[in-house]
């Protein structure tokens, strides 16, 4: 961002603003310094105690899932490229309601702390270190330290004076302090009250624009270079998302972030009982239908009122600050620092869950010593993050390649949890095979398309790829034995556990199983409206 739209920014922050952003980290602090005086074990450091309701985790799941760069990068890419990537947010239903119906129980069932050791359950101890190993490495490196250097970004476009590797440590040490004390209850807590600020204050923005442009849809229309803009379905050429990518790539990339990504699922694992996890999901799936209307149109309406911004990243900045009137400028930069600070103590805590439980044998130690391990993994970890953070700010275009590369990760993970938790004859070698292979040739696709090799984008690339690691998967395990029966009670999914997940004899405005079709039908009717 050039330094003359950085000043008008800066100048637009008024006294009001910064009293509105310190409140709302006074807030933050007495919820943290609340929740840490009631954190007494290793369970309630990791799971919250199993204590958390529906409310909570639909918001949690919300709240870690929106980040600073969705911010800026929903608005600036449908300013720029149109609404089709908003795909990736309204799409998340799909997997949410997998997770609610067929992997939430199977989880519950097994009593599993972390979603590798599910893999140690239903495979072998291989298969789980391995996954294990990914998750931390990719979490620290690209999810917690690429949300610290884009906060700082998105900081320094307020206050430009204040240099990146400042505000990284600032928001590293803060976030990384909580949860470290008061863990998994802490973070989701936080997180109810930072989706709150998230969504009232871009709610607010999106009305105030809207009114702007005399509440008319077509005037939205009509200020778009292309009608495809504001549609869903590009051609197969787009480099964007193209359909192909639509269809067969966001779901999969939507089911290893929703139902295997440790930062996410832990907040499900932490419910009180299954049925509070199912309702938790599906009222997160709703949640994520909103950014389509308070995150992505806004960046279009923009196209109509700030016509001629060159870096599509100024447009959330640029509506912030000449839009709106002081006090609501502070709410909606609280909302920013919200959604850094949400995705930050997520991955951080869910990192430190994994360190401890897969590799560092904490189930056997005593609550103290489990809250000590804890607490010096989240405070390691964040340091690391803080120390890489830094550095993204010299790789240019390499971090947009790291983003891509989540593509890589994905496809061999999918096939083993479908298979896996669908197929009895699955077995350990096929589990690891499958990630060892699958990643290898995910890698050589990845590197064919980025020197141009291969044609398909990496969305579609997701499709092509978990198909071929089903295939490794489905080979190797007929050329094995698979396990007794017996030992796959509780890790394989089985039409007894669809029926005691599906059953609800709750009064229709709590049966999870009707929320869920509703979420079906509003997620069909986003993509017929915006067809």
């Amino acid at each position: 961002m050039e330094q003359g739209t950085q000043g008008a920014v800066a100048n637009a922050i008024t006294s009001l603003d910064i009293g509105v952003l310190i409140g709302y980290f006074v807030i933050v602090i007495l919820i943290g310094i609340w929740v840490t005086r009631s954190t007494k074990s290793g369970d309630d450091l990791f799971l919250a105690g199993r204590s958390l309701t529906w409310g909570i985790i639909g918001f949690s799941l919300f709240a870690s899932n929106i980040s600073s760069t969705t911010l800026i990068g929903l608005t600036g890419a449908a300013y720029s490229t149109g609404i089709a990537t908003s795909a990736y947010e309204w799409m998340s239903g799909i997997p949410l309601i997998l997770l609610a119906f067929i992997f939430a129980p199977l989880f519950f069932k097994s009593r599993v702390t972390t979603i590798p050791e599910w893999l140690e359950r239903r495979f072998d101890r291989r298969a789980r270190l391995y996954f294990s190993g990914v998750t931390i490495v990719l979490t620290v490196i690209v999810d917690t330290a690429g949300g610290l250097y884009a906060g700082a970004v998105v900081v320094r476009t307020f206050f430009p004076d204040i240099p990146i590797w400042q505000t990284c440590v600032a928001i590293g040490l803060f976030a990384g302090i909580y949860t470290a004390s008061g863990g998994l209850k802490a973070v989701v807590y936080t997180d109810v009250l930072q989706a709150v600020v998230l969504i009232f204050g871009t709610a607010t923005m999106t009305w105030i624009l809207f009114s702007d442009l005399g509440f008319s849809w077509q005037a939205v229309k009509d200020a778009v270079p292309d009608p495809n803009h504001l549609s869903l379905i590009q051609p197969r050429s787009d480099d964007i998302l193209p359909w192909p990518g639509l269809i067969f790539g966001v779901p999969l990339l939507g089911f290893w972030y929703w139902v295997t990504n440790q930062y996410i699922v832990q907040r499900v694992l932490g419910a009180r009982d299954l049925r509070e996890a199912q309702r938790g999901a599906v009222l997160g799936g709703f949640l994520k239908i909103i950014p389509m209307f308070i995150m992505v149109l806004p960046g279009a309406m923009a196209l109509a009122v700030i016509p001629d911004l060159d870096n599509p990243d100024q447009v959330f900045p640029t509506i912030t600050s000449t839009l709106l009137p002081s006090g609501l400028t502070g709410l909606v930069l609280a909302g920013l620092v919200a959604a850094i600070m949400s995705s930050v103590d997520s991955t951080l805590n869910s990192s430190s869950t994994l360190i401890s439980h897969d590799f560092l044998d904490v189930e056997n130690k005593s609550p103290s010593e489990q809250r000590r391990i804890g607490r010096i993994t989240t405070l390691v970890l964040m340091g690391i993050a803080i120390l890489w953070a830094p550095f993204i700010d010299d790789m240019g275009g390499l971090w947009a390649y790291l983003q891509q590369a989540f593509s890589i990760l994905v496809p061999p993970v999918v096939a083993i949890f479908l298979l896996g938790a669908l197929w009895k004859k699955g077995t350990g070698d096929a589990a690891f095979l499958t990630l060892c292979c699958g990643h290898a040739v995910s890698v050589a696709f990845f590197v064919a398309t980025q020197m141009g090799y291969w044609p398909l984008h990496y969305t579609t690339n997701v499709g092509l790829m978990t198909a071929i690691s089903c295939g490794i998967f489905f080979i190797v395990s007929r050329a094995g034995t698979p396990r007794p029966d017996d030992q796959l009670a509780d890790v394989v999914w089985t039409p007894d556990m669809a029926t005691d997940a599906l059953s609800d004899d709750a009064p229709i405005w709590k049966n999870v199983k009707v929320w869920a079709a509703l979420l079906a039908v509003s997620m069909a009717a986003i993509l017929v409206g915006f067809w």
